[in-house]
């Protein structure tokens, strides 16, 4: 039987960035969908005020903390004040703390759903941020964090209309053929189902040798991904297949585009911000350099 994806409750961490505007606009669309809960968290990071360590007395640290809780607090309300045009009442948190590990740790107490975070989407690989609080979180995270750079691309229209709700019309899978996408084909396959989506596997190549053996794992590979396909879904949900030849992160986003995909879906593994999987994750290149929004599952 085919496993439905529940989101009751989903976190979404807010820096007041664009790119915070963007994450929150789709964290509203998903939490209308599923009529789920939303919490806008914002984390006071005292790296990013100096002044703190120099407060002569431990009660005015404590005044000073203080401080920059209220004035977070206040900012958070305004941010959502000026960004939520329906009938969602997000819940407002507000914590000094380590952005990543306030984050994580909410998002393990409460049990989240999904997080929702923002990508600055910087381009070029030598730019991409290693040990940014989106990677900590997407390696680390209990639940699936959807990341993206852009608003949904039907959001004005959208939200003139019927609020933030962004129905999702294509979705793309990526697979490897491991172990850690199977939890995330899981999610691809719900959604599609939720949403009544067009749903593609996709499988890329890299390197085959000749035209012949090209051809021949290009037959297997495809093979391989009608056979991801579970039979009631076969008869019921609008799913194809595709394999493609090249670097895997340029032929994703390239389909991406192509095809006006709404949501790509892809595993990653939870490996620490300092391994080397950081400058070989698929996953890492096509939220940073893409345009469509990541839904990362953490096998």
């Amino acid at each position: 039987m085919r496993e439905t994806l529940k989101i009751n409750l989903i976190l979404c961490p807010i820096d007041f960035s664009e790119f915070s505007v963007s994450a929150y606009q789709h964290a509203l669309s998903v939490a209308e969908h599923y009529q789920a809960k939303l919490v806008a968290q914002h984390i006071v990071e005292l790296w990013r005020h100096p002044d703190a360590g120099f407060v002569a007395s431990a009660e005015l640290y404590e005044e000073y903390i203080q401080a920059l809780r209220e004035s977070g607090k206040k900012q958070l309300q305004e941010f959502v004040e000026n960004h939520t045009h329906d009938e969602i009442q997000p819940e407002l948190l507000v914590q000094v703390g380590v952005a990543a590990d306030s984050i994580l740790s909410f998002a393990q107490l409460q049990k989240a759903d999904v997080i929702v975070m923002g990508t600055h989407g910087r381009r070029g690989f030598d730019r991409l941020m290693l040990g940014s609080v989106t990677d900590r979180v997407m390696r680390r995270a209990p639940c699936p964090v959807l990341a993206a750079s852009k608003p949904p691309h039907d959001s004005v229209a959208a939200g003139k209309e019927r609020g933030h709700v962004h129905h999702l019309s294509r979705i793309l899978f990526c697979a490897d053929f491991s172990e850690n996408s199977e939890r995330a084909l899981k999610y691809a396959i719900s959604a599609t189902a939720e949403y009544d989506a067009e749903l593609t596997l996709l499988h890329v190549l890299e390197g085959a040798p000749s035209l012949a053996k090209t051809e021949e794992a290009m037959a297997v590979a495809a093979e391989r991904l009608d056979k991801l396909i579970p039979p009631d879904g076969r008869k019921t949900l609008k799913i194809k297949t595709a394999v493609r030849i090249g670097k895997t992160y340029a032929q994703i986003i390239q389909l991406a585009e192509e095809a006006q995909i709404d949501l790509v879906t892809m595993g990653v593994r939870g490996r620490g911000a300092l391994d080397v999987a950081v400058f070989g994750s698929t996953t890492y290149r096509v939220m940073q350099l893409g345009s469509c929004p990541v839904l990362a599952v953490r096998s």
